[in-house]
């Protein structure tokens, strides 16, 4: 056996003890056959998605709060990484592949726009006036991994780590997560529907069982520390939590985490299924209402919400002016559309760039954007 041989075969070891419930590598699916190397499937994919240049605009993307003066208010890296590390803990506890795990936690929000959830409602309303479908970030970052990144090429993930960030919508909280089994067809089907309307894939589960692991993450990820945000700022008290919740879950993010990341492997340990005792299912959606009502029906005041979302549009109209007229002076040209693919360029409608590209946008150029115009 060669060194390249032996390699292979150590990164094979760890997965002679996965539970039978678990996505081997050997199962990968890539968009696109292509030989591996040393490195298996999902953990090549990791590698793909960190050394991306999208991963580095997380840094500056909001997670709740825009324009927060606190350095300690998280951003979406700060998400992306605690998701991965929930999933992580909860993947390994089952015995579950913590590579592809890890791969969709990464992934999973890079088609988040600037401004957040209000940045995603700005251009999801832009997408259904201009071009007649929704916007919502969880099908942007799949389609940035399979048609924008690489100037348009496409990084080629496994369709596991792709269905796992498509289905990954963090807002859905159920009592159960069963993975539905899929071909990359079947994967495919359910991607170009969701590109029309989202809601065609708000019943649909994840392929795998580290899919339906990260999806419940992704709520544990955000439901505490976004708490604890809200408190450093001081939109919120701690003893404005409920009793009832606190009694359950407890009123810090590290209790909460705790306690949620625990009940789920009890619940879920040795089974086909993930899945959350009723008293913690029950109270983590009493957690959800209180954070919708205290939290993130306040994220940003109406006045600064108008100014952005006419500013988004504005940046839209300039923008698709500048490619139709093909005034390459534009910096949609400079900074996007002159190093992008022929097949990007040719398969993709003038409109969808410009929502592509104001969707990678991260805050600070956003802003830098809408203050050029005047």
């Amino acid at each position: 056996m060669n060194y390249i041989e032996e390699a292979k075969a150590n990164f094979l070891k760890k997965e002679e003890s996965l539970s039978p419930y678990a996505r081997k590598s050997s199962e990968a699916i890539r968009l696109s056959f292509e030989e591996e190397d040393i490195r298996t499937p999902f953990f090549h994919d990791i590698d793909r998605i960190i050394h991306d240049l999208s991963y580095t605009r997380y840094l500056d993307k909001t997670q709740v709060f825009t324009h927060s003066e606190n350095d300690h208010v998280s951003k979406r890296m700060t998400h992306v990484q605690l998701v991965s590390k929930i999933a992580r803990t909860i993947g390994r506890s089952l015995a579950l592949n913590e590579d592809l795990i890890e791969a969709i936690a990464l992934g999973h929000d890079i088609g988040h726009t600037p401004l957040g959830h209000s940045g995603e409602a700005m251009l999801d309303k832009i997408c259904k006036e201009h071009l007649g479908c929704t916007f919502a970030h969880n099908v942007e970052s799949v389609r940035y991994y399979m048609a924008i990144a690489k100037n348009g090429e496409g990084l080629n993930l496994c369709i596991e780590t792709l269905d796992g960030i498509l289905m990954h919508n963090g807002e859905i909280l159920e009592p159960i997560y069963r993975p539905l089994a899929k071909t990359k067809e079947e994967f495919l089907k359910e991607y170009e529907a969701a590109l029309v309307d989202v809601n065609a894939i708000k019943k649909s589960r994840p392929m795998t069982l580290e899919g339906c692991v990260v999806r419940l993450s992704d709520i544990i990820g955000y439901i505490g520390r976004d708490i604890e945000d809200a408190i450093l700022i001081g939109r919120l008290k701690r003893s404005d939590i409920p009793q009832e919740i606190k009694d359950v879950l407890g009123c810090t993010n590290k209790e909460i985490v705790n306690t949620l990341i625990l009940d789920i492997i009890k619940e879920s340990m040795g089974k086909p299924y993930i899945k959350m005792s009723d008293k913690v299912y029950q109270a983590l959606l009493l957690l959800k209402d209180f954070n919708m009502e205290k939290i993130y029906s306040h994220s940003m005041d109406k006045e600064t919400y108008h100014v952005y979302e006419v500013g988004m549009q504005k940046l839209y109209d300039k923008y698709l002016n500048d490619l139709k007229t093909k005034n390459k002076k534009s910096i949609i040209y400079k900074t996007y559309l002159d190093t992008a693919s022929k097949d990007y360029l040719s398969n993709t409608p003038v409109e969808r760039q410009v929502i592509d590209y104001i969707a990678g946008m991260t805050d600070a150029f956003f802003i830098k954007q809408l203050e050029s115009l005047k």
